[in-house]
């Protein structure tokens, strides 16, 4: 694939349907994407107490084919890669020699031979780029699949519901974060009734749910047959609302190549243990000299909705700034994300945040803002 440097902006197999919904399109990292379709608040609760389904095929989709992918993956991210077994996933970041982080992702592994890494669109580009400089491609072949798949996130307590009647494995048995191939059963009236699919148990609403990968000829009959079944569309505003109270990062607001994973809240992802990788020289000098910044959560005292770039005050100096925010419909109070010194993110840190020349209290609080109930 390549990348037309035409300003021309893209579109999804399935844009012909988000308007005809009367979705309300913008301009998304290069796409026309659908932001809303009823609204992002009855969008949003559909998510959290039924099901609602995304289009994502915006996203990066790469396949790494050869002898042992993991292996020549391992270096290139900090996360220790060599107990991914088929059928399992990981998510991860790439890093940069400062130990910033060039993109989040997600790893699949499909076998000893095949693995498949779905990246942000707004970076697919950079990282396409980024990966055919660092692997040996002469061993590997890299193939960039985001033009020839569909892919859609089914997310919400009533996603398994939705999705069992139309593939032929027990979900049941699909646990978080592993995937496997699946027929897909689409309505009989459909030029292709039965395709082949497949099914990952990730997503990136704090719910639990789906994201179905099918060829882009049919994935126009699969999102019909969800929408028949009583799935709610969503749009890009509910899915950042729904992330944000799940206290999800998002790249290119929350963490980018100046943030370490150690500094957004991210070292979790760090196997100490794992041997050398990228950027882990300036990670092992930043946890022995300990971090200047924090990736915090914050409440709003009052219904001032923070915005990213807004500024973080405390006694009177600014000491940060936001980096998302939003008034989420299930927590219902204005809340955000943003770095402060690492000496203030403490839990119950009194912060302010100057809002139109004027500064509201909030409070640091825990993350995540949303769990979502125990089944």
């Amino acid at each position: 694939m390549t990348y037309s440097t035409s300003p021309a902006l893209l579109r999804t197999p399935l844009f012909d349907l988000h308007k005809q919904s009367q979705a309300r399109i913008v301009e998304f990292s290069g796409w026309e994407m659908p932001v809303q379709y009823q609204g992002i608040v009855a969008e949003h609760q559909a998510v959290r107490q039924a099901v609602g389904m995304f289009d994502i095929s915006h996203m990066g989709k790469f396949d790494l084919k050869g002898e042992n992918p993991l292996t020549a993956l391992q270096p290139l991210v900090p996360t220790d890669l060599s107990q991914l077994r088929p059928g399992q996933a990981k998510y991860t970041v790439f890093l940069n020699h400062q130990g910033g982080i060039v993109d989040d992702l997600i790893v699949y592994c499909h076998s000893r031979y095949l693995v498949s890494l779905i990246v942000n669109a707004a970076t697919t580009a950079k990282d396409w780029a980024w990966l055919q400089a660092q692997l040996n491609t002469r061993e590997l072949a890299l193939e960039n699949q985001t033009d020839t798949l569909v892919l859609i996130a089914l997310q919400g307590p009533k996603a398994a519901q939705a999705l069992q009647p139309l593939v032929d494995i027990p979900l049941d048995n699909l646990k978080n974060y592993h995937h496997q191939p699946a027929t897909i059963h689409l309505p009989p009236d459909s030029p292709f009734p039965q395709v082949p699919g497949w099914i990952a148990r990730t997503g990136y609403t704090g719910e639990d749910g789906f994201e179905i990968m099918v060829p882009r000829n049919v994935g126009q009959d699969l999102w019909q047959a969800f929408a028949k079944s009583g799935v709610t569309p969503c749009g890009l505003g509910a899915r950042d609302t729904l992330r944000l109270e799940a206290a999800m990062a998002l790249y290119g607001q929350d963490i980018d190549q100046t943030t370490t994973p150690l500094e957004a809240g991210l070292g979790w992802l760090i196997n100490w243990e794992k041997g050398d990788f990228i950027g882990r020289s300036a990670l092992e000098q930043q946890k022995e000299t300990g971090v200047s910044r924090k990736l915090v959560g914050f409440l709003m005292e009052e219904r001032q909705i923070p915005r990213p770039h807004y500024l973080i005050v405390v006694d009177g100096q600014t000491v940060g700034s936001v980096t998302s925010g939003s008034l989420p419909p299930t927590i219902a109070q204005p809340l955000g994300l943003g770095y402060v010194p690492a000496g203030l993110a403490n839990v119950g840190q009194e912060i302010g945040i100057e809002i139109r020349g004027k500064v509201h209290g909030a409070k640091i609080v825990p993350r995540p803002f949303y769990r979502r109930p125990k089944a």
